[in-house]
């Protein structure tokens, strides 16, 4: 695996290393040993895939407060997705400020997401299936998140909102304390 760094500090992309023969390839998607030498928290306890169907779906923008903060690794292993993190850290340098990736079926890259970042994403073709990993439980009392399209985050979403759950339609702008 090589790890690519963003221009948001903390957060970072990882590329896998791909072993091709006539079969097609092996990849390791994830590794405790890698994840430390670069370190990154390599402690997660939960998996989940999220299932698309129509391109445009919006998911986001999502996190867990104290004391439930979590890290996450996500990929796109079908179809294709924009991939927006917003730096919510109180007293960063990059509060507010967002990075966003395009990741694909093709690319095979994901995005290691630190603590203390919202994350969210739109799909850019149907049927698409996103695995997350999380350094944390999910704890419905510490769930937070606000509007994908806050106009002090600015995150240029590429295409129009297909389909959007009510929770995330109705979420609020951030905070900023």
């Amino acid at each position: 695996m090589r790890q690519i760094a963003t221009e948001l500090p903390g957060a970072c992309l990882i590329e896998l290393e791909r072993h091709e023969d006539e079969r097609g390839f092996f990849a390791r998607t994830w590794c405790q040993h890698e994840f430390e030498e670069f370190g990154l928290d390599s402690h997660f306890v939960q998996c989940s895939v999220s299932f698309n169907r129509v391109a445009g779906t919006l998911r986001g923008m999502h996190y867990q407060q104290a004391p439930y903060e979590e890290s996450k690794l996500v990929r796109c292993v079908r179809g294709s997705i924009f991939d927006a993190i917003v730096d919510i850290r109180p007293g960063s340098p990059t509060f507010g400020s967002y990075a966003a990736f395009e990741l694909n079926e093709e690319n095979q890259l994901a995005i290691y997401i630190p603590k203390g970042f919202a994350h969210g994403f739109q799909t850019l073709s149907p049927n698409t299936e996103v695995l997350y990993q999380m350094s944390e439980f999910f704890h419905s009392d510490s769930a937070r998140g606000f509007h994908h399209s806050d106009p002090s985050v600015g995150i240029a979403w590429p295409l129009p909102v297909a389909a959007i759950s009510e929770k995330d339609a109705e979420l609020e702008k951030l905070a900023v304390e």
